[in-house]
């Protein structure tokens, strides 16, 4: 068991959870708003493409992730117009949008780059005198990672914070829990739902460029490999809070962590018990998130005016 839990499987378990945390962050705001994304996996392979060849062509990080944040806006504006504007099926177009991702993603890079070329992605930033604790392995575990692992994290309070403690985030409550009084008391509805669908796209485009630009540092066909529909299943287990969202984030990356540890070290467990570990989670998760009542009322529910 001690080479299982080391100090490197929990530092990996903050590295894995970023992608996590970007797009069930952003999932949250579109559902806290009334409107579900199932298309946040194919959103987040355009993102990681787009990312991965800016960084080709340029070797600016940070380009890259403009371009991820770009695109992933452009995506999040076109689930939003469809949800809200033409009131589409939400299920179904989410699906839509994941295909679209899935197949347009492997066509650029077809026709762009060809076979998986790495590229060198966002470094370790080693914070002073913090990164060199050696108690319990403090040090690597929380102040080793590339600036894109801490900006997730921070991204869980700040959005707590503007979920619970501003005017925005009271409009986006009440859109999602009454959308007919909150269009009585003057808040636009369909601007609130267009503003958090094209921020969920945004983050679940930074999602996608955590994994080809920071985490792996490559793209391939299906870079994602479904984690975009585990990022909807932690909004739905962390009951559309975003401290619980992180806790169940950690969970699912903390699984894949020790996958990779029990890989490494050659463990007497089978590998596909732990392949298929994260995906047996998801389900359990749904199954108790199936029995909750909180989530929000308007869920899924075109808004009519007047009805």
């Amino acid at each position: 068991m001690d080479n299982i839990l080391t100090a490197s499987v929990f530092a990996t378990c903050l590295r894995l959870a970023t992608p996590y945390v970007f797009a069930a962050i952003g999932e949250m705001f579109g559902q806290r708003s009334g409107v579900l994304n199932l298309g946040v996996d194919g959103i987040m392979l355009m993102g990681a493409f787009v990312a991965h060849y800016v960084v080709l062509q340029t070797g600016n990080l940070l380009l890259g992730v403009a371009a991820a944040l770009a695109v992933g806006l452009l995506l999040g504006l076109v689930m939003a117009f469809i949800n809200v504007t033409l009131k589409a099926e939400q299920g179904i177009s989410g699906i839509g949008m994941y295909l679209f991702g899935l197949g347009m993603s492997e066509l650029l890079f077809q026709n762009l780059v060809g076979t998986p070329r790495s590229v060198s992605g966002f470094p370790a930033l080693n914070i002073p005198i913090l990164s060199d604790i050696q108690v319990l392995g403090l040090g690597q575990i929380f102040f080793r990672h590339n600036l894109l692992v801490y900006v997730a994290f921070a991204l869980v309070p700040i959005s707590a914070w503007v979920l619970n403690r501003t005017p925005l985030g009271l409009m986006i409550r009440a859109v999602g829990q009454n959308p007919q009084a909150a269009d009585a008391m003057g808040i636009n509805v369909s601007r609130v739902r267009y503003m958090t669908v094209s921020f969920g796209g945004m983050m679940a485009g930074l999602a996608g460029a955590s994994l080809s630009i920071a985490l792996l540092n490559v793209f391939q066909q299906n870079l994602t490999s479904g984690l975009g529909f585990i990022a909807i299943a932690l909004v739905y287990f962390g009951r559309w809070r975003p401290y619980g969202v992180l806790l169940g984030a950690l969970l699912f990356s903390f699984v894949n962590a020790l996958q990779l540890q029990i890989n490494a070290i050659g463990s007497n467990i089978p590998s596909e018990f732990a392949v298929m570990a994260p995906y047996v989670i998801t389900i359990i998760a749904l199954v108790f998130a199936s029995k909750q009542t909180e989530k929000p009322t308007a869920l899924t529910k075109p808004f009519e005016r007047g009805q």
